[in-house]
């Protein structure tokens, strides 16, 4: 039986040489006695086996009678031209063939031992549909553009893939209906129209077995590879992050290879920078830099000889080398890009300019390991491909530029997602004003009537620590010196060496007592200018001076060219933790805003700061009310205490065991914010909005009144307020967060010195309960409280 797919069809498909026996049927009558006889001689061959004309589905017929076959198809398959067409006789959408020209068995021959011929994308339910269009194109008469192309993937005898173009002359096909097949109205064809991917439809409407077909088809194969591959490297470059793809490097040599009709040459890629005028590797998966041999960047004009150079930059033309190692022996192995190609075992290659409008953007490396397999003639099979590389290039890098702009975006300045809309709004109306020819202007963004929360974690006496750490580290600077000029003054004698050990002296008893700002400046300067040109001097005067001028050296650190190791124990620490409490906020402000979207930015200083702003104008398409304030002063609470929680685990790991001080303010009135364009951050707006910026610069070094007690402490959680209604809000959110193990019953309220300017501010201090394990902690909300207090 005929199965020419492992589904159902439509047709019962019979092979039947009927309608070209007919034809020479009417050559019999012909008074041409030569077409006559030849008719006459075809006719009687098929006469002893009438199941040519009738038609069979048994393909053990076409062996046995594949010599009467071969006679009935002979004018069809010329033998002038067998050696030169791609031609068989077949049965349509299948992968049968039982008669072909020489040239066709030569390339099957070619694709080796066990190759199973297969049309490229046929599965079988598209088989199924291509087939009912058919019928309803010939047999129901509807006009269906049901053709697509056609293709045979066939391997040549060195392995590369070639791609034929499948044409077929169906003139000796004809349908005929069984008794399955159904009248079908204008309608059941707009609806099949609808659903071409629905089977089920189709085999509803045109069943299985619904129609016979009698006959074959010829069919003409056209080699196609070369514009197939053109098509495939176009296609390849189409799109974004395809050098992110596991398979772009691989699929893009593979589809080089048949275009140049060549197995195993290798396709590389090198960047170039004009303004340093380097060759630059391009980062991806699979890419390699031929020329780089896997550096990262080098100079064109150590990677390029003058005639090279030239042609890529100067004539940017292609330049091939046919023989790589006839110009590596030339040029004794020391010129490039000879030396690094033949250092990889290449021994042929193509490297081709890619540049748009004389302006080189990188260069295309097709290298192989055969001499001349490469050469300058077939170079000039990538005049077709260029332009598609050349506008990838292009698309990559403005790709890439906005991908930049997007983390600069993201990084360094404070346009949070919530307000994201705003600025795309005045964008969009920017983009107006100049598509219409008016002279655009970036307006100012401004969000008015909204109410601010600002936290702190700081670093408990970070400017003491830190002078501690310089302190430290210029004394085991000074001492280290004094040991050397010593040692000096001992061999030498010299009287400038006893005057370099009194000042070296000096330093050290003046900043054992105290580090004054201008200290650490005056002992840099000193031993840049004066203790560094006397070492120069030693070291070239004795051999033991040497060595302890050169162990002194290596404990000085390149980048700040002094002593570099408690400040570095400090700036670590200090860096640890900045890292790890800010990752721990971005992570939990991403929940707080799916509870209502607010402003929200967070800087690094010597600890954690943050701004929020919630209100209606913020909000966009949500109404606000109050009860979003008061959660969002709640989750602030609990994420200030889990933040210290995170510090206290974090501790005992650190180089220096900072201690830390949390401080909240509450502020009850509603301002307005507006986008400073200079600064590209948020800030209060107006004179009277003002008095809250300088609260928050201020309360952080404030003291309880009629003390010398600073009002930030380690282990307590300061919520500085003003008004009387912030005071009991606030230690009703205490007390429900003491009841689930945040603060200990150390609670205390108390009145803060008066700040220049600032008057009447009070403090609740709330001593902090530090757990012992870093199980993520539950998150209440405001509903959560309203709960608790109706028990």
């Amino acid at each position: 039986m005929i199965k020419e797919n492992n589904g159902e069809s439509p047709m019962l498909q019979l092979v039947s040489f009927n309608k070209l026996l007919n034809h020479y049927d009417e050559q019999l009558k012909s008074t041409d006695e030569s077409l006559a006889a030849r008719a006459k001689y075809v006719l009687d061959a098929q006469a002893p086996y009438p199941e040519l004309r009738e038609g069979f589905d048994d393909l053990s017929i076409l062996e046995e009678r594949k010599d009467v076959i071969s006679i009935i198809l002979a004018d069809t398959f010329s033998q002038v031209l067998t050696n030169n067409e791609i031609k068989t006789a077949s049965i349509p959408y299948a992968n049968l063939v039982f008669n072909s020209s020489k040239r066709f068995q030569k390339v099957i021959e070619d694709a080796g031992e066990g190759y199973e011929l297969e049309m490229r994308n046929m599965p079988d339910d598209m088989h199924y549909m291509i087939q009912c269009t058919v019928i309803l194109s010939f047999y129901y008469g509807f006009n269906l553009d049901f053709k697509r192309p056609l293709f045979y993937d066939i391997p040549d005898k060195n392995g590369v893939i070639r791609h034929y173009r499948i044409l077929y002359n169906a003139d000796f096909m004809e349908i005929t209906p069984t008794e399955k097949a159904k009248d079908l109205k204008q309608s059941d064809v707009d609806e099949l129209l609808e659903n071409f991917e629905d089977l089920e439809l189709w085999k509803e409407k045109i069943p299985p077995n619904s129609f016979i077909t009698k006959g074959f088809v010829i069919s003409n194969l056209f080699d196609v590879t070369a514009e197939h591959s053109i098509s495939q490297i176009k296609s390849s470059l189409i799109g974004s992050n395809k050098r992110g793809s596991e398979n772009f490097m691989e699929d893009f040599q593979s589809t080089f290879s048949s275009l140049f009709s060549l197995n195993g040459i290798n396709v590389g890629f090198a960047g170039y920078d004009p303004n340093t005028n380097r060759f630059l590797k391009i980062h991806g998966k699979g890419i390699e830099s031929y020329l780089l041999k896997g550096q990262e960047m080098e100079s064109c004009d150590t990677m390029l000889c003058d005639y090279s150079y030239g042609k890529l930059l100067k004539e940017s033309t292609y330049y091939a080398i046919s023989n790589v190692e006839k110009y590596y022996k030339k040029s004794e192995g020391k010129v490039q890009p000879y030396k690094n190609l033949y250092e990889q075992g290449i021994k042929s290659a193509i490297l081709a300019p890619i540049a748009d409008e004389g302006n080189l953007l990188g260069v295309l490396e097709l290298v192989s390991t055969k001499v001349n397999e490469l050469n300058s003639i077939n170079a000039n099979k990538l005049v077709d491909v260029m332009p598609f590389i050349v506008s990838a290039v292009l698309r990559s890098i403005e790709e890439e530029q906005n991908l930049i702009d997007a983390i600069i975006q993201h990084e360094c300045t404070t346009v949070h997602s919530s307000v994201y809309w705003k600025f795309q709004e005045e964008a969009k109306r920017f983009m107006t004003d100049q598509l219409s020819g008016n002279q655009p202007a970036f307006k100012e963004i401004v969000f008015k009537d909204v109410y601010p929360l600002y936290g702190q974690i700081d670093i408990k006496d970070s400017s003491r620590e830190r002078n501690l750490a310089i302190q430290r580290d210029l004394m085991i600077q000074l001492s280290e010196i004094y040991s050397v000029v010593n040692e000096a003054w001992k061999k030498f004698k010299l009287p400038i060496y006893d005057e370099l050990m009194f000042r070296v002296n000096d330093y050290l008893e003046e900043i054992r007592e105290t580090l004054h700002t201008n200290s650490e400046q005056a002992i840099f300067d000193f031993v840049q200018e004066e203790i560094n040109p006397v070492f120069h001097h030693l070291k070239r005067e004795d051999k033991k001076l040497k060595e302890l001028i050169l162990s002194y050296e290596s404990k000085i650190d390149a980048e700040t060219e002094s002593y570099y190791d408690h400040r570095r124990n400090y700036d670590e620490s200090v860096m640890e933790i900045n890292k790890k409490l800010a990752a721990m906020l971005d992570k939990k402000q991403l929940a707080a805003q799916e509870m209502f979207p607010h402003y929200f930015e967070r800087y690094k200083t010597d600890g954690v700061e943050h701004n929020m702003y919630i209100g209606s104008q913020i909000a966009n398409d949500r109404n606000f009310d109050s009860l979003y304030l008061n959660n969002l002063r709640l989750w602030q609470l609990q994420i200030m205490v889990e933040m210290e929680n995170k510090h206290y685990a974090l501790k005992p790991n650190l180089p220096i065991q900072l201690d830390v001080a949390s401080l909240m303010l509450v502020y009850s009135t509603p301002l307005a914010i507006r986008f400073r364009m200079d600064e590209k951050r948020f800030d209060v707006d107006g004179t009277y909005n003002a008095r809250y910026e300088i609260i928050k610069k201020r309360i952080d070094k404030s003291y309880v009144k009629g003390t010398n007690e600073r009002l930030t402490q380690k282990g307590k959680l300061a919520i500085v307020y003003s008004q009387k209604k912030d005071e009991k809000e606030y230690l009703r959110y205490v007390k429900f967060l003491k009841s689930k193990g945040y603060f200990t019953n150390n609670i205390e309220i108390v009145e803060l010195e008066g700040l220049q300017g600032v008057t009447g501010l009070k403090a609740i201090r709330a001593e902090i309960l530090y757990k012992t394990d870093e199980k993520s902690t539950k998150t209440y909300t405001y509903d959560d409280l309203m709960e608790e207090l109706k028990l």
